[in-house]
C-alpha cells in the first residue's frame, strides 16, 4: 500500500476518534437532556443517556451552587432541580468578576463554558448579571446552530469515514469542513458576542452603551472584569483541523503517485 495513503488514513482516523469522543458521541447520546429536564420530561431520558452524561461530567467544573453529593449524577441533579449542562467538550471559557460575588466562592470569577450544542458552568448567575445591564439571556444566542449541532457533528464524522474508505476529489473538498472547524466556531462566537453587546434593553438596572464584548483576553464591562479564553474543546478542534489537513495533503500525494 502507498505510504502516503496509509498516512492519510491514520491522520483521518485520529481526527475521527477525537471528534467522536469529545463531541459526536456525547452530543448524540445526551441530546436535549437539558430541555427534557427543564420541561419535567425526565421519564423520556434513556438509561444510556444517564450513563453517558455522568461519564462526561467527570473532571468538569462544579458550581458552588450545586451540592457536592449530587454533582455529576444526572438523576440526582434532576431530582434536586440543579442546573444542568451539556456533555460535549467545552470550547470557549468566559469568566466574569463581579463586586457582589465573593472571591471565596468564585476565585476566578463566574465561569461559563460555550459548547457546540449549549452551555455549562454558572449560566444562571451569568444571566442574572446580564439582565442587570440589559442583556439577553445566553440561550438567545445561536439557537438554530445549537439545535443542529448534533446532526452536523454526525455529518462530519460520516465525512471522515467516507474519506478513509474512498478516494474522491469531492471528498477532498468536503474535508475542508473539519479543517475549518476552529475558525468557524470563532466566527460564530464573535458574531453572537457582537449581537449581545449591540442589542441592549432599557429594562437593565445599569445602563451602558452598545459594546463589543472581549473575544479573546481580558476586558472590562462597567464595573465587571471579563476573561475570555479557549479551553480543551478548542484545542481538540485545532488537532482535528491539523490532522484533517495532513490527511488531505497525504491523500493528494498518494493519488499523484498512483496516476
Amino acid at each position: 500500500m502507498n505510504k502516503s495513503l496509509t498516512k492519510s488514513r491514520v491522520f483521518s482516523f485520529l481526527a475521527l476518534a477525537l471528534l467522536l469522543y469529545f463531541f459526536t458521541i456525547p452530543a448524540i447520546f445526551t441530546h436535549n437532556v437539558v430541555e427534557l429536564a427543564k420541561d419535567g420530561k425526565s421519564d423520556k431520558i434513556s438509561s444510556i443517556t444517564y450513563k453517558v452524561w455522568d461519564f462526561y461530567q467527570k473532571g468538569r467544573y462544579i458550581s458552588p451552587n450545586i451540592p457536592k453529593n449530587v454533582a455529576g449524577d444526572l438523576k440526582k441533579m434532576i431530582d434536586e432541580d440543579a442546573e444542568l449542562s451539556v456533555a460535549t467538550a467545552p470550547i470557549w471559557y468566559v469568566a466574569l468578576e463581579a463586586p457582589n460575588y465573593p472571591k471565596e466562592a468564585f476565585p476566578n470569577g463566574i465561569p461559563v463554558y460555550y459548547h457546540f450544542d449549549g452551555f455549562s458552568g454558572d449560566v444562571h448567575e451569568m444571566n442574572t448579571i446580564n439582565h442587570f445591564i440589559g442583556m439577553d439571556p445566553m440561550k438567545r444566542g445561536a439557537p438554530y446552530l445549537r439545535a443542529l449541532a448534533p446532526y452536523t457533528l454526525v455529518f462530519v464524522a460520516l465525512l471522515l469515514v467516507l474519506f478513509i474508505v474512498y478516494n474522491s476529489k469531492l471528498l477532498n473538498l468536503l474535508m475542508l469542513i473539519p479543517v475549518a472547524l476552529p475558525v468557524v466556531f470563532i466566527g460564530f462566537y464573535s458574531y453572537w458576542l457582537y449581537w449581545f453587546g449591540h442589542h441592549m434593553h432599557d429594562w437593565g438596572a445599569f445602563k451602558i452603551k452598545p459594546f463589543m464584548p472581549t473575544v479573546f483576553g481580558d476586558g472590562k464591562v462597567a464595573q465587571f472584569t471579563t476573561h475570555s479564553y479557549p479551553t480543551i474543546g478548542f484545542w481538540v478542534l485545532v488537532a482535528i483541523s491539523v490532522l484533517s489537513l495532513l490527511a488531505i495533503i497525504s491523500k493528494k500525494k498518494a493519488l499523484r503517485a498512483t496516476n
